[in-house]
């Protein structure tokens, strides 16, 4: 294998450059600990072989990975091996005698790094859908590799000289290529490209160590659902859930080796789904404090050090590269583009919310006294009692519901139909390709013409090492340039029924399915040239907007009808049932709408300190309290949907000062929708259009121009409000 220049080239110039002795010092030891990397990767390389799966591109439909050859061992020398590949490629692009061009810098770039594409994607995908200890050990390890490998990449004078000089000849360019040149300038300076030696050596180790946190707290999550499962003894504790119910969680003691026990395992969000049904109000708070608690000290795994120091390195690393917060750093590519329009957006809405949530608590609790309660309401009541409101008030039984909603008919006659019918795609399933665990199915999607779109994997069953909530990724991202077509991933988390038991869905894991398609086909339906622009590579708070828009297809009525049916009888969803469930369908928004803006306001609370203020937290737990308590969102019944301890989306995630994106996107979404259902509703003509404007797309133009292109002009936030059934506080 050749030996990598990179880091070489790298190493050189960082020690050229330190003039000072603590510089010298930081340059040295940086460039031995490049080395070492790069003796290790070299050694990986020489050891992978063509009897590594990963060697070549599979040779599967569409280039699925093949997971009848693909063992555990495997990961690591291709991993390592992909880096060598990938930084001898690079090396070559900057060292290149010729003229800088777009062809020679901008496309070569985009062409590299396949090895190390193709193996980080199974690797992380499977890592985090069906992973284990030595998964969790190997992400550890890695994690300060990949951090040093981009940096060797984005810090690179010689490689950035080259995408500068394409930069400032852009004006020869227009469409993709003008905006993948302007895209890629923009993300060596976000990376430190125009800074000092000595600064980039500090952005060095802050990526290191942030990456390596990230992991940590990852990690953490999984260590936390073990040591905050509940175990219940007596069955009897178990009252108020349904005999399947009960049944799963004497299946999951089992699994646990504790045969004739119950156990409770909890969700990612602070509220749990089983609150809404169990009567036992002593062990429904042993729940609550389970959740909300974990992380903050209650066992021996404790996140509270790791969201400090995370906060306190990415406000540093924001400051050296010129901006004043994390939030303002992340936020300047994104569709806010401060961190202050996000906020505003949030606290804007808080009003409304917070009236709707104080009659929602008046609510329930006159159901707690009519039922002789002589207590307020606590977070584990508040769904409990809610559910008994929304029954009393809608006549709506959630359980009888479910009995409409059986897993495999939601996905062939509801999500797959109404995706049929709104863009003319069908499903094939395809039982020749191999998955990495049970209960996975992969379906060919083919075109309204007949022609294959690529491949789609349904993951929606939970299982152990999966981590929580619902999500979209990929295999394989769709680029006209490589000859690439999409193979993409839903996954769930989706309780399954014992062995000869239907699964029943509630009323949001329907439209989560829904949700998670809209991700889904964003990827499948891209149609760019370039990988870096391909399919959701847009903005935190654009990405949401064709997932949420594709929601309130759940409550068509055209695919109710096709999909609403009873799992014993065939019956249609009665009249009246369906009725209690499209007047339901608002009840209790104002607790989801205030627990989702309290977790965004708190996100964004950490991520505008200074350096010196994320330093200064002297206790998590009371910096959260005080940051909602200054937004006006501190409502001890209704806590933040995520607390800081298990925040995965900002502290393990893509999403830190974004997760305000949720609701920024569903401005659009509910704009859109409104737009669509005002002209015919679900048509191939209305799918077609928001085909062609938006879900094809993927980041080669501007986003809020798609949107205008699709829409004709910028959304507002009338049809939100309208979506949500949120009112504003009257004014006496």
């Amino acid at each position: 294998m050749r030996k990598s220049l990179i880091a070489v080239a790298i190493g050189a110039a960082l020690t050229v450059a330190a003039c000072a002795d603590k510089e010298a010092a930081q340059a040295t030891d940086q460039q031995a600990e490049q080395q070492v990397q790069q003796a290790e990767q070299q050694t990986a390389a020489a050891e992978f072989n063509q009897s590594n799966p990963f060697y070549a591109e599979s040779t599967l439909p569409f280039h699925a990975p093949d997971f009848t050859k693909i063992k555990f061992e495997h990961y690591e020398p291709a991993l390592l091996a992909g880096m060598e590949a990938h930084a001898a490629e690079i090396a070559e692009i900057a060292t290149n005698s010729e003229p800088a061009t777009f062809e020679n810098t901008i496309v070569a770039m985009e062409k590299s790094g396949a090895l190390l594409g193709r193996v980080s994607a199974v690797f992380g995908n499977v890592a985090g859908s069906a992973g284990n200890d030595d998964f969790r050990a190997l992400q550890v390890k890695m994690a300060p590799k990949y951090a040093a490998h981009s940096d060797n990449i984005s810090l690179n004078a010689a490689l950035f000289a080259r995408v500068k000089t394409v930069y400032e000849n852009r004006d020869q360019f227009e469409g993709e290529k003008l905006r993948l040149i302007e895209d890629t300038y923009k993300d060596f300076v976000r990376a430190g490209a125009n800074l000092t030696e000595e600064q980039k050596v500090r952005i060095r180790e802050i990526n290191s160590e942030l990456s390596s946190l990230t992991t940590e707290f990852r990690n953490n999550l999984m260590t936390l659902v073990d040591e905050n499962m509940i175990v219940v003894d007596d069955k009897a504790q178990l009252t108020g859930l349904s005999e399947s119910q009960i049944a799963s969680l004497a299946k999951a003691a089992e699994a646990k080796d504790m045969p004739g026990k119950y156990v409770i395992t909890i969700t990612n969000t602070t509220r749990q789904p089983i609150l809404s049904s169990l009567e036992n109000r002593e062990l429904r708070e042993k729940v609550w404090r389970a959740s909300a608690e974990r992380g903050s000290g209650n066992t021996a795994t404790d996140n509270r050090p790791l969201v400090k120091r995370m906060a306190q390195l990415r406000a540093e690393k924001a400051q050296l590269l010129g901006y004043d917060n994390w939030g303002a750093y992340v936020l300047e590519q994104s569709m806010a583009a401060t961190p202050e329009a996000a906020q505003q957006m949030l606290r804007d809405l808080v009003p409304a919310v917070v009236s709707n949530v104080e009659a929602e608590m008046a609510e329930i609790q006159a159901q707690i006294s009519s039922e002789g309660g002589d207590f307020e309401v606590k977070p584990w009541d508040w769904a409990f009692y809610a559910e008994k409101v929304r029954a009393e008030k809608y006549a709506l039984d959630s359980n009888e519901v479910k009995q409409y909603f059986e897993f495999n008919r939601v996905v062939e006659d509801g999500v797959f139909y109404a995706m049929n019918q709104l863009f003319g795609i069908t499903f094939e399933k395809r039982d020749d390709i191999p998955t990495y665990a049970d209960d996975i199915v992969v379906y060919e999607v083919k075109d309204v013409n007949g022609e294959s779109l690529g491949l789609f994997y349904g993951d929606w069953f939970t299982r152990d090492g999966k981590r929580g909530g619902a999500w979209m990724s990929s295999f394989v991202s769709q680029s006209h340039l490589l000859g690439d077509k999409p193979v993409i991933l839903n996954n769930m988390n989706i309780t399954k029924a014992p062995d000869g038991q239907p699964t029943l869905l509630s009323f949001d894991e329907v439209s989560t399915m829904f949700h998670e398609m809209g991700h889904a086909l964003h990827g499948m339906f891209s149609d760019v040239t370039y990988p870096s622009l391909a399919g959701t590579s847009v903005s935190r708070d654009y990405v949401e907007f064709p997932s949420t828009f594709q929601e309130d297809w759940t409550l068509n009525p055209k695919v109710l009808a096709n999909m609403a049916k009873h799992h014993e009888t065939g019956e249609q969803i009665p009249k009246e049932l369906l009725d209690k469930v499209m007047a339901a369908k608002n009840f209790n928004m104002g607790y989801d709408t205030l627990e989702y803006i309290a977790a965004a306001l708190l996100d964004l609370e950490y991520h505008t300190l200074t350096p010196d203020s994320a330093a200064g937290i002297a206790d998590v737990n009371s910096f959260e309290q005080a940051s909602l308590t200054r937004n006006g969102v501190a409502v001890e019944a209704v806590p933040p949907r995520y607390r800081s301890n298990y925040f995965a989306h900002v502290f393990a995630g893509g999403y830190s000062a974004g997760y305000y994106a949720y609701m920024w996107s569903e401005v659009l979404a509910a704009d859109a929708f409104k737009f669509v259902q005002e002209n015919g509703g679900l048509t191939l003509e209305n799918g077609q259009a928001f085909r062609d404007a938006i879900l094809s797309k993927g980041n080669s133009k501007d986003p809020m121009q798609q949107y205008i292109d699709f829409r004709g002009q910028k959304p507002t936030v009338d049809a939100l409000l309208e979506r949500r059934g949120l009112t504003a506080p009257k004014i006496d």
